[in-house]
């Protein structure tokens, strides 16, 4: 099976600061990928270079086998088939939780209003979400704007979604419901790479998880691999310091 997403030799740094150092991933289609470790680790830069939210030094990044780093390319049409969910949420607060999920597939995508709001309402009703709709974001818990910042990404249909610790900043009796809906996601087959501190989810979901060390996967491989056997003593640090027992 061909890779969705190959990344190779990626460098990116602020100022000085050396954020990803020669970063290789591939991602298949159907892959749940967990990005792993301490934050400052460089698990959102990663992200946000896929998504091409930040201009990388060096490598390449291949999406579906075209070269998407290549500084000619419009942005803006990768995005298109890459959904972004961030830990911040990043609802539009002047729109109703419809109005945020269907203002793309409309203005980006060219679908009409009545199908654009059709999946719109089938995803809401999924999620757990059908009786706010006509919502504002300020009127939701913390945990639903997730799930709505979720359905939003899912409107525009993307072949990758990339998550970034998006239950970071919940309570925690409200990280169970969103990670519930992610894990039913992964089943259907929908290609995810997610940062996350969640190890019990990345172990029980993923099909590959990457350790990353001051901006490098230290390694990577099968949650088996990773979780019962790592390979470098500061994945076997890490997760001593994170794992219950």
């Amino acid at each position: 099976m061909s890779s969705l997403l190959e990344i190779e030799g990626l460098r990116k740094s602020y100022g000085d600061r050396l954020v990803l150092d020669d970063v290789a991933l591939d991602v298949e289609p159907h892959d749940v990928v967990c990005l792993i470790g301490s934050s400052g680790s460089g698990k959102s830069t990663l992200l946000r270079c896929v998504n091409l939210l930040e201009e990388i030094d060096d490598g390449v990044i291949r999406f579906d086998g075209r070269e998407i780093s290549d500084p000619r390319v419009d942005p803006r049409g990768v995005r298109r088939r890459i959904g972004m969910v961030f830990q911040a949420y990043n609802l539009f607060p002047h729109l109703s939780v419809l109005d945020n999920c269907t203002l793309a597939p409309r203005r980006v995508h060219g679908v009409g209003r009545a199908e654009a709001e059709r999946r719109a309402r089938e995803l809401l009703e999924t999620f757990g979400l059908a009786e706010h709709v006509d919502k504002y974001p300020d009127r939701l818990s913390g945990g639903q704007q997730q799930r709505a910042a979720l359905v939003r990404a899912l409107c525009t249909k993307p072949d990758l979604l990339l998550l970034d610790e998006i239950t970071a900043a919940l309570d925690p009796e409200l990280v169970g419901e969103v990670l519930t809906n992610v894990r039913a996601l992964a089943e259907e087959g929908t290609t995810m790479v997610l940062a996350t501190h969640e190890m019990s989810f990345a172990r029980d979901v993923a099909t590959k998880v990457c350790f990353l060390h001051q901006g490098r996967i230290l390694e990577q491989g099968t949650p088996e691999q990773i979780f019962t056997a790592p390979a470098q003593e500061r994945t076997r640090q890490f997760l001593r310091r994170v794992l219950p027992g």
